[in-house]
């Protein structure tokens, strides 16, 4: 229902998760929302070809997680219904730093649902598809956003149907979650406007992933498995997290030219090699359900739209179109659905104003900032420690791994600290939480007991 329109019509480029996030915050101030896909969708949780990732391991972080509760009511409530996995962070989920042990189990009071990433999206993608006014178009390749002569503003976009049919449709905002952001930036190079400058972290990372059936005699222990590599001597990863259908969705992730292989005694050869044998002994005598898939990422680009002075009124990009984050570290998802949430809030506080889209882009820009840089960050550190990772290190690089270092020992000896430093990395709070006077002291005696050892 349209609770104040603001525009006729609005195109959404992808039915991604951030394309889904975002229709939801476009159907309540446009009379009409768009989602072009150029894949078929199906009608099941299975993977599509314009996600070809779907086959390893995802997660959809809590702050995710509450993002798409708030866009659509029953997030939550379908995708327990559906079959996903409840783990009550962090005391189901066994995190193992090298050189420290595992964290300490610890019940936070809030609930981690793993499914794989087709049920995640399918779910979404269902939500949306209640609202009256937002119609899904599968098979439909979007060729180029139209504009003015000028380029300044937006009116829509040419599409191609799967038969080949070229339609030109009129929009007041288009949104583009295409995850690469070609459309956004063709039209800025084509009309002559700059394009965002781009922040690259190559890290070169590969990944195999394949299933198998949770026996029965599984740990209580434990209900998902996280092996960080011993960085910078050693790349490999291990990831094992449950899925609908009493599955296991294992992944084992290397660097730099290190790739997990793809069959059956290499990959577990590779499990058995890594820091602990926790994911090896896991699956040791479990029957293997699936294939093995293999999935390569380069680099991690974040576009710095937000630097920009001027961008086209109408258009938008969102997700991956503005940041490709390392997948490793599962921020993806969530980051794109507090977004979507984001923008839904900035729809609601402008729709009085004479000319609500005029300066949307550039206040999405600035106010998601705290949504890109908190994850990047997050993750640029650790990747950044390996000599081979290209992109350019902070000034202030060593001590800043020598405090991430001693943040985690504090928060080994410290339920406080544990407890700030898991809603900091599950996108429940800011970085800017980690700043308390409490934990700057304790963080403080550890790098005193660091440099003393």
């Amino acid at each position: 229902m349209v609770v104040r329109a603001i525009g006729k019509q609005a195109v959404v480029i992808g039915a991604s998760m951030a394309g889904l996030a975002a229709a939801r915050a476009l159907a309540d101030h446009f009379e009409r929302v768009i989602v072009l896909e150029r894949d078929r969708l199906p009608e099941q949780a299975v993977p599509r070809a314009g996600t070809p990732q779907s086959r390893h391991l995802h997660v959809l972080l809590p702050g995710g997680q509450r993002a798409l509760t708030d866009l659509f009511p029953h997030f939550e409530r379908d995708l327990a219904n559906a079959g996903s996995v409840p783990l009550r962070m962090s005391r189901d989920v066994r995190m193992e730093i090298p050189g420290l042990g595992p964290l300490p189990s610890r019940d936070f009071g809030w609930f981690l649902y793993c499914a794989s990433r087709p049920l995640i999206e399918l779910i979404t993608r269902r939500q949306a598809e209640r609202l009256t006014n937002l119609t899904m178009r599968p098979g439909c390749r979007v060729l180029e956003i139209t504009a003015t002569p000028d380029g300044t503003m937006v009116t829509g976009v040419i599409c191609e149907d799967a038969e080949g049919r070229q339609e030109t449709l009129a929009a007041d905002l288009v949104v583009d979650a295409s995850g690469r952001g070609a459309p956004t930036l063709a039209l800025l190079r084509s009309s002559g406007q700059p394009v965002p400058d781009e922040i690259v972290i190559g890290v070169d990372l590969h990944y195999t992933t394949t299933t198998f059936a949770i026996p029965q005699d599984a740990s209580t222990d434990w209900g998902g498995v996280a092996t960080h590599p011993h960085a910078p001597e050693r790349s490999r990863g291990g990831y094992l997290m449950p899925v609908e259908g009493n599955r296991w969705v294992v992944t084992l992730s290397g660097r730099l030219g290190e790739q997990p292989p793809a069959e059956p005694d290499g990959f577990m050869d590779y499990a058995r090699r890594l820091e602990t044998q926790t994911v090896y002994n896991a699956i040791a005598h479990a029957e293997r359900q699936g294939g093995f898939e293999r999935y390569a990422f380069p680099a991690s680009v974040w576009r710095r739209f937000d630097r920009l002075s001027a961008f086209p009124r109408g258009l938008l990009p969102i997700g991956d179109s503005i940041c490709r984050f390392n997948p490793v570290y599962g921020q993806g998802m969530s980051a794109a659905a507090q977004e979507g949430r984001l923008l839904r809030q900035l729809l609601q506080g402008r729709a009085t104003k004479a000319d609500p889209l005029a300066g949307l882009a550039l206040a999405f820009f600035s106010e998601s900032l705290p949504l890109v840089e908190g994850p990047w960050n997050m993750s640029a550190i650790p990747d950044l420690v390996y000599p081979e990772t290209r992109g350019e290190r902070p000034a202030d690089f060593e001590s800043r791994l020598q405090y991430n270092g001693a943040l985690l020992r504090a928060a080994m000896r410290d339920p406080a600290v544990h407890r700030l430093l898991a809603e900091v990395q599950q996108l429940l709070k800011p970085p800017s939480a980690l700043q308390e006077r409490a934990v700057e002291r304790l963080v403080q005696l550890e790098l005193s007991q660091m440099a003393a050892e």
